[in-house]
């Protein structure tokens, strides 16, 4: 992988500067000289009309601080790539509004913990008084909704997303925040926030991992939730994708804790500390794989297959899937556990809906034979066999003994609350829901299919 390369030891562990600068201001201290800057309003710009969306009643410095904060972060996280060792030393400086609050050593503290933990990295940051005042938040136009919104909920066009709002409560008492990058056409189930507001631009991006998304989407949804008075942020991703990353880690990458529960109390303790209140992020599908969620969303009055048909998993991009239309590709993690899914959930999808359909075929080759452009094959086996692979693995760990689930059944009952014991039954109940699952799929594919020959191997290590 590229963001592997190696790199001189001393160049690895050198501090990684970062100015955010207000527009037309240049950096007043001589020691930032060599610091790389971002300007607001060149490198980090706002939508207006999206910006404009998130102008209401209640709206405050410190929400537009901390969109500047999130925009800053994904500036130092994607600029700087990785070394072998996988931690950087990035330090940020950013001007805020309300100085005083960000001060706080309460704060600091709390935004460090939260991002050391999310992207194994060492972040400092420096908040230094900003000259103007924030360009929104002075028209503090009511927020009128039709009907009380009792909870919030990071929405996608995704399975999850999907069914996890309408099993947490009517549609009316949802706010559907949506954090896609780039603007969409408006969905069922959209409300008011449609879209993050900023763009960061004006580098060449050097790092692909990009683990601070967690702390954006989780910010966004955070302002958009005190602004509208919700203190119930709903995380819609099922068990295999909230605790598969850390369960069955990649070798030599740092866990994924996007969906972990810890992120998410770390979250907490930086919001109430910034914000004054008591947001909470709920997770309640974590003990129900995904095809549990599919079946349960089935089971509401009005809900049919074509709600779930009509979503999108995969978050590919490449040319393979948009080549005629945009369809899905198929193979990827985010494809594989989708279809294993709505299998579980007896839901069929027509068959033009992946690029890779037949997964039935001996021979990769064979189910591949409509993607000419080799470079593409190579990346979609690649793509498969991971994912392959991680869905089974995390399905052989239904059948591991207690003792080895107990460092994870103890972390996420640290996290969650919940008795020792009760957590670690429900991890092995959703474990071994997993393994009959994916083992059904995988069956239902046939003895000849390509994937049983992916079984063995791979880049995983479920001791870490």
């Amino acid at each position: 992988m590229d963001q592997m390369k190696t790199e001189a030891p001393l160049e690895a562990h050198q501090e990684k500067r970062l100015v955010a600068v207000e527009k037309g201001r240049a950096i007043q201290r001589p020691e930032l000289d060599k610091a790389v800057v971002a300007e607001i309003g060149k490198h980090i710009q706002f939508v207006p009309d999206i910006l404009d969306s998130f102008d209401v009643k209640g709206f405050g410095a410190k929400h537009y601080d901390l969109m500047v904060l999130a925009a800053a972060i994904e500036f130092a996280d994607r600029r700087w790539r990785r070394p072998a060792s996988w931690l950087r030393n990035l330090h940020v400086t950013i001007p805020v509004i309300d100085h005083a609050c960000w001060s706080k050593p309460e704060v600091q503290s709390s935004l460090r913990s939260a991002m050391n933990f999310l992207t194994g990295d060492s972040w400092r940051f420096d908040f230094v008084k900003a000259a103007n005042a924030s360009p929104i938040g002075w028209r503090q136009v009511p927020l009128m909704f039709d009907q009380p919104k009792t909870f919030a909920i990071a929405y996608s066009n995704g399975l999850d997303s999907r069914a996890a709002s309408a099993l947490s409560g009517p549609s009316s008492e949802a706010l559907c925040i949506r954090v896609a990058g780039t603007k969409q056409r408006r969905m069922d189930g959209d409300s008011h926030f449609t879209q993050i507001p900023f763009r960061v631009k004006g580098f060449k991006g050097k790092e692909s991992s990009f683990r601070s998304r967690g702390f954006q989407f989780a910010a966004i949804a955070t302002i958009a939730s005190h602004i509208s008075n919700i203190s119930r942020i709903i995380v819609p991703e099922s068990g295999q994708g909230a605790l598969g990353p850390v369960l069955v880690p990649l070798y030599n990458i740092y866990t994924d804790y996007r969906n972990f529960p810890t992120f998410f109390r770390k979250m907490e303790r930086f919001t109430r500390a910034l914000l004054d209140c008591s947001i909470k992020f709920e997770q309640p599908r974590l003990w129900s794989t995904k095809g549990e969620t599919m079946t349960a969303f089935l089971g509401l009055a009005g809900k049919k297959h074509q709600h779930l048909i009509k979503t999108r998993s995969c978050w590919q991009t490449r040319r393979i899937v948009n080549a005629e239309r945009r369809r899905q590709c198929g193979l990827c993690a985010a494809c594989l556990l989708r279809r294993m899914s709505l299998h579980a959930a007896e839901v069929v999808e027509p068959s033009d809906t992946y690029v890779v359909s037949d997964l039935s075929a001996a021979e990769v080759e064979t189910a591949l034979a409509n993607i000419s452009d080799e470079a593409d094959r190579d990346i979609m086996v690649e793509y498969g066999s991971v994912a392959a692979r991680h869905l089974d693995h995390l399905a052989a760990m239904s059948d591991l003994p207690d003792a080895a689930l107990r460092p994870f059944a103890s972390q996420i009952a640290a996290a969650t609350g919940e008795a020792y014991e009760l957590t670690l039954q429900n991890l092995r109940m959703m474990l071994m829901t997993h393994a009959r699952e994916w083992r059904t799929f995988l069956s239902a594919q046939g003895e000849k299919s390509f994937l049983n020959s992916w079984m063995d191997g791979g880049r995983y290590d479920r001791s870490k």
